[in-house]
């Protein structure tokens, strides 16, 4: 458990998806957000690689280490641990990975919502290694690493494309929906005897990545629905409003042509300053 890594795997997409039930990977033409994610993960690396002692500093305030119950608390360290890695081979999966999947989520959703669903997963993976440590199933470690976002991206492709072929080691073809679900799967055995497996902080990492991810995707209907629905109640009492302002300003206007502007109050005057500003704005538009 602690400081992890894992093997992924290599895999291609092709922008353009074949029509027919079936989509194959190849090389990914790289996507803004991706770029920047992969230029910012690198340099990290090797800024903290190369310079040990301030590669030391930075572990140790920006990895998510739950050793105590204030260290925890530090939240800035749920999106920061996501661009610390702990030896090559760990950055180089993730950011392979990165690249290959990354840029097809990122069409598909745009960069801004592809960035917060990245950071998310990420911090989600985050907070489920603390959890765990609190209610005493795993000890408390560093744990740095992009895998929770990386496998929030797998279990979000195998939901959306979940018949894309995926050639492990280059060679063999194995269906996103099932690399997904065989990740999964490693995850939930791991956390079950954590005391069995030396990465059971960072499968936990893994895991709350893709529950995020999963959700993200599945609650996507839901959470349109609701958009609209503020959407919507906002715009009925916009229009509420303006219906109960002109019913106002024409009793206003009726009183003035009654009894003369002089008969007017400090709040009816106000209004009527009102209304003439809103209809200044309207005729601007």
């Amino acid at each position: 458990m602690g400081l992890y890594d894992r093997d992924y795997t290599r895999a291609d997409f092709e922008p353009q998806f074949r029509s027919g039930p079936y989509m194959r990977m190849a090389m990914p033409k790289i996507t803004r957000v991706v770029k920047w994610l992969l230029i910012i993960n690198i340099a990290v690396f090797l800024l903290t690689f190369l310079i040990k002692p301030l590669g030391a500093f930075i572990f140790v305030w920006f990895s998510v280490f739950p050793a105590t119950l204030g260290m925890t608390l530090q939240l800035w360290r749920q999106i920061t641990y996501q661009f610390l890695h702990a030896n090559p081979w760990h950055i180089f999966f993730n950011m392979l990975v990165l690249y290959f999947f990354g840029p097809m989520l990122e069409r598909h959703w745009g960069s801004k919502k592809f960035l917060t669903f990245y950071l998310i997963c990420g911090a989600m993976g985050g907070l489920l290694y603390p959890f765990l440590v609190l209610v005493g199933w795993l000890g408390a470690a560093p744990l740095v690493g992009a895998s929770g976002s990386i496998l929030g991206m797998l279990a979000a492709g195998g939901i959306l494309f979940p018949n894309m072929m995926v050639y492990v080691w280059g060679v063999i073809p194995v269906k996103l929906r099932i690399l997904a679900i065989i990740f999964a799967a490693i995850s939930i055995i791991t956390l079950l005897r954590p005391d069995q497996f030396t990465n059971a902080g960072g499968e936990a990492a893994h895991l709350g990545g893709m529950v995020a991810g999963a959700v993200y995707v599945l609650s996507q209907s839901w959470r349109d629905k609701f958009r609209l629905k503020l959407r919507s109640g906002a715009w009925d009492k916009k229009m509420t409003a303006q219906r109960n302002l002109q019913v106002e300003v024409d009793r206003i206007l009726e009183k003035v042509h009654s009894e003369g502007i002089q008969s007017l109050s400090m709040k009816e005057k106000r209004i009527l300053r009102q209304a003439t500003r809103a209809e200044q704005t309207r005729n601007k538009l």
